[in-house]
């Protein structure tokens, strides 16, 4: 499975995909012009890592997926979603794999978002307050 790594724009999130060193990470913010075209690819290479990982399930490390978001706009809470739920079905299917969900500690709107990101994709996160 081939890596993706976006760098971060005043509009995007950095993106790290990367299954060969273990770090999978979307951080930053979030309001791309194009929103659809930006998750896309995301949401698609979940797909393949999703094949991947479930032909070497009994050997499988643990994939931890980390979401450090500053911000995101509604229409990216969309995707982000749709990337939870993709990595609940993952699990759901014995896949090991974790969500940590970043927010700093005075950020009660990102880590509300985050309980019910957590919810709504029936997988409980683990959640990570960032100390200012």
């Amino acid at each position: 499975m081939e890596r993706i790594i976006i760098e971060a724009t005043s509009n995007s999130p950095k993106v790290v995909l990367d299954p060969e060193n273990m770090d999978f990470e979307i951080s930053g913010e979030s309001r791309p012009k194009d929103v659809s075209g930006f998750y896309k690819p995301i949401l698609e290479w979940l797909d393949g890592f999703g094949r991947d990982i479930t032909k070497q399930k009994e050997n499988a490390p643990l994939f931890e997926f980390n979401f450090r978001f500053e911000y995101f706009n509604s229409l990216s809470a969309k995707f982000i979603l749709d990337i939870c739920k993709k990595l609940s079905r993952l699990r759901s299917d014995g896949n090991n794999i974790i969500v940590q969900w970043h927010y700093e500690e005075d950020d009660d709107d990102m880590h509300e978002v985050g309980q019910e990101m957590s919810r709504i994709s029936r997988f409980p996160f683990e959640f990570v307050e960032i100390k200012l």
